[in-house]
């Protein structure tokens, strides 16, 4: 199995703090602010070595990263598999779980991550083609959130969407264009939550796969909204839904 290296202080201590393998700490040369110190503690109590690095070579290993002068060597953790999945749903009462049908830009990917670590999502289901993956960037952007929720790949995205339907699961396409809005639909039960990319939204078999397509209602002045801010106001509406 080869290493990975992620960077960032949330997305390093997320790592270190979960029990995740963590073969070992670089910090940058002269970085010794409390948030540093912080970091050599918790890694210290677990056992991780920290070594000190120069800024070029963080910079040389993680050149698409903004790492503030931190990063981690971890093993390439390969991602869950459609198995393990309905294993995972299979164990839950209610699961609340999250599909990506073509996002490619690494940062929303890392943004939805986070949304979906936030508001306690299950997993979260990428398509192998066509969609953005855990590179570096990606888990500096979910701060944490990478590290914190399941992430299933699957080949096939709408096999998946039926096996999970099989297994006891709704699912609710978002798309600006259907009649019912979010705040009308009862999301309190096993749901499966599809957001479409960027560009195109669901495809087309995506979308004739949900039971339910739902619009978030908007402002006449608004046609769109980035794909981690809708995931947010859509799986916390099924949160307040499921806590009331």
């Amino acid at each position: 199995m080869s290493d990975e290296l992620i960077g960032g202080f949330h997305a390093v201590m997320a790592a270190v703090e979960s029990g995740r393998e963590v073969s070992e700490v670089l910090l940058r040369t002269g970085r010794d602010d409390r948030r540093a110190q912080t970091l050599m503690t918790r890694a210290s109590e677990r056992g991780v070595p920290v070594r000190r690095v120069s800024a070029s070579e963080l910079d040389a290993r993680l050149p698409d990263t903004r790492h503030q002068g931190v990063a981690a060597v971890v093993p390439d953790s390969p991602a869950l598999d459609e198995h393990a999945l309905l294993a995972l749903v299979g164990r839950s009462e209610r699961p609340l779980l999250l599909a990506l049908d073509q996002v490619q830009d690494p940062h929303n990917l890392g943004a939805c991550l986070r949304t979906a670590a936030a508001a306690g999502c299950d997993a979260v289901i990428l398509p192998r083609d066509r969609s953005a993956g855990l590179t570096a960037a990606t888990r500096k952007v979910a701060a944490g959130g990478a590290e914190a929720v399941p992430v299933v790949h699957v080949t096939n995205l709408v096999r998946c969407i039926k096996r999970l339907q099989q297994a006891g699961c709704w699912v609710a396409g978002t798309d600006g264009q259907a009649e019912q809005g979010l705040y009308e639909a009862d999301l309190t039960g096993p749901l499966l939550l599809v957001m479409g990319g960027e560009a195109e939204g669901l495809r087309r078999l995506t979308r004739e796969s949900c039971d339910w397509l739902l619009r978030i209602p908007m402002s006449s002045a608004v046609q769109s909204l980035n794909v981690s801010v809708a995931a947010g106001i859509c799986l916390f509406e099924a949160r307040r839904q499921r806590s009331a």
